[in-house]
């Protein structure tokens, strides 16, 4: 058996494998124009979406981050995940196999992404804003990987990008599994607790937590969605021919650095001040950007970058509160409810928007501007700023 890392080395591996076994969650976007016609595109790709709903609230559920070891977890998750994204390349044909391949993509990547923060918790717990910074800024990254792919790398084949994901998901989980360091578990390890993660809402803390970054969601993945037609728009409006898709990837990238960046700032101000410094300065670029869209065509892209480094800055500070706000026992179970219900929330923003931008343009990213201000008054009214 290899020998295990240091609480430096689990995270930098970490980080990697989050980063590796996510990137089957965004693989599909870079390839659904090629697989499938346009109109059926958008639907496949709201698979996966429904897919980790559905996934991260059965985890939740049962309380299997808790009751079995993390790691454990993760390695199988990003296995079976791996399994269904490859799976891609020889049904591709079939619609309906594909919808069902990107919901348990989708499905088992629940089994990644909190879990990896619920890990990241457990090997560095004096420093979690740091590691959650460092571990979601990965994710984000891959997030914003496709728009990369569209806009330098147009005439690669398909097949390779799911290939090589799928492997990278795998290499991901193999590594965790091998040399992540294993925790003693905590309470109960053989019996599910269905109401467990719900009861843990009765804690003023952890519902103020939770309810900032629900606010949070409702802006964040419908700001990234948007972003394509709003540089198709920009482009329009300004009558100039930018790459749509490399400024969308400049911008979802930026985030990266804004949660690296709000995770070193989280140790000497704390996960509270940024998050809420965060929030409220990503709500202040959603009130202004439809001001200026149309005034200053630097300003509104500069503004745009910083728009994508605020948006994300304050997600692992809310995930590092709502760890902190659980019981130890019940600290993944936790993770993973909240963000069940936060991906719940972004599916209804994201249909709005888009439905909504269609007619009134950069305006209707004053729709997100809810979701920054409640954030606030849910942090405000139980003391969390």
């Amino acid at each position: 058996m290899p020998s295990r890392l240091s609480a430096n080395g689990s995270l930098f591996l970490l980080v990697f494998s989050q980063f590796a076994g996510t990137s089957v969650w965004f693989a599909g976007n870079a390839i659904t124009d090629q697989i499938a016609t346009a109109d059926a595109g958008a639907t496949i790709t709201s698979f996966v979406q429904f897919g980790f709903i559905a996934g991260t609230l059965v985890f939740s559920l049962l309380t299997v981050a808790d009751r079995f070891q993390a790691s454990t977890v993760f390695f199988y998750s990003s296995l079976l995940a791996a399994a269904a994204n490859l799976l891609l390349a020889v049904y591709y044909k079939d619609a309906s196999t594909i919808k069902l391949l990107r919901f348990a993509t989708g499905f088992f990547l629940a089994g990644i992404y909190p879990v990896g923060m619920k890990i990241a918790a457990d090997v560095a717990p004096q420093k979690l804003g740091r590691a959650l910074g460092w571990l979601v800024g990965a994710l984000v990254l891959g997030t914003s990987f496709p728009h990369l792919v569209r806009s330098r790398l147009e005439g690669i084949q398909w097949e390779i990008v799911v290939i090589t994901t799928s492997l990278l998901a795998a290499l991901g989980g193999v590594l965790v599994f091998l040399f992540i360091p294993r925790r003693k578990k905590q309470g109960n390890t053989t019996k599910p607790e269905f109401l467990g993660a719900f009861a843990l809402f009765k804690s003023p803390s952890f519902r103020s937590a939770a309810f900032g970054y629900f606010g949070h969601m409702w802006e964040l993945y419908a700001f990234w969605a948007i972003l394509p037609l709003l540089f198709t728009h920009l482009n329009a409006l300004w009558q100039i021919s930018s790459n749509v898709y490399w400024w969308s990837f400049l911008v979802i990238a930026a985030g990266s650095a804004g949660c690296i960046a709000g995770g070193y700032l989280s140790q000497r101000w704390g996960s509270k001040k940024v998050a809420a410094t965060a929030l409220l300065l990503s709500g202040a670029c959603c009130a202004v950007f439809p001001l200026v869209a149309n005034l200053n065509l630097t300003f509104a892209f500069g503004l745009l970058l910083f728009w994508g480094f605020a948006v994300t800055a304050d997600s692992p500070q809310f995930s590092a509160l709502v760890a902190k706000a659980a019981p130890e026992k019940n600290r993944g179970t936790a993770l993973t409810i909240v963000t069940s219900i936060g991906f719940a929330i972004t599916i209804a923003s994201i249909l709005l928007l888009k439905d909504v931008f269609l007619h009134h343009k950069e305006k209707a990213l004053w729709l997100l501007l809810p979701g920054p201000v409640l954030g606030l008054f849910a942090m405000r009214k139980n003391d969390l700023v």
